[in-house]
């Protein structure tokens, strides 16, 4: 009999059932990406002194120094406001997926606040590049006692552009590749201003991604921000169908 028949599993549900073995190996390969950004951030060390050196000393050209300085818009916490209500304006059949992107942005960049408090390391701008790279990492714990100076690891505006680029990435994938050029553009921004060594980027990137992933792909809260999603587009039907009475 129909009613008898299984119902169809929810997202959450089938994640704990033996037959998803294979969704969580899906999810496993998935934090390969901050994984390997991650270790390419250890490999970065090498360049860490004489890149961040050279951009110190400003030898890039001014028209691509003025160029990055554009782009670090897109990583920063007034520049992700500005592009989400955009996208509200301009996009009022996809509103729905503004708290996912906006979520995806600026949990990225707190989680990378939150970390900065974990480890100190000096900014290139303070640092003296006669000492080996060694020497940029301070204490462990330091709180807010490192001041602005001492947060250079993780870079926080990388993390919220790559997880920005992703959660954009998600709603209009055929811009995929201009948006994570973006994404670059503005670690390549941090490096260039002296405010991270190239490790650090790296690192916020890898952060980032992870954090993207979290809400697109791993754990549960992809399902809670479905629902919403679900819900949001209920009642923008509703809505839509009351206005055309």
């Amino acid at each position: 009999m129909a009613f008898l028949a299984p119902r169809p599993r929810t997202r959450l549900e089938s994640f704990y059932k033996p037959e998803s073995w294979q969704s969580l190996r899906t999810q496993l390969l998935w934090l390969l990406v901050p994984l390997g950004l991650t270790a390419a951030g250890f490999l970065a060390l090498a360049v860490d002194v004489p890149l961040s050196h050279w951009c110190v000393e400003k030898r890039c050209p001014l028209i691509v120094r003025d160029l990055l300085d554009v782009a670090e818009t897109f990583g920063n916490g007034w520049g992700v406001a500005l592009i989400g209500l955009t996208l509200v304006f301009l996009a009022p059949g996809r509103r729905w997926a503004v708290p996912r992107i906006l979520g995806c942005a600026y949990g990225a960049g707190m989680a990378a606040n939150g970390v900065k408090l974990l480890l100190e390391r000096i900014r290139p701008l303070a640092f003296d590049f006669s000492s080996g790279i060694a020497a940029s990492f301070g204490q462990w714990l330091p709180g807010t006692g490192a001041g602005s100076m001492g947060q250079s690891f993780p870079s926080a505006h990388t993390a919220t552009a790559v997880a920005f680029a992703a959660a954009l990435s998600w709603l209009f994938p055929h811009g995929r590749w201009w948006l994570f050029f973006l994404a670059a553009m503005v670690g390549c921004q941090r490096i260039q201003s002296g405010n991270h060594f190239p490790s650090d980027v790296l690192w916020g990137a890898a952060l980032g991604s992870l954090i993207a992933l979290c809400f697109f792909k791993i754990g549960r809260l992809p399902v809670g921000m479905d629902w919403l999603e679900c819900r949001m587009r209920k009642i923008g039907s509703t809505k839509d169908t009351k206005d055309m009475k």
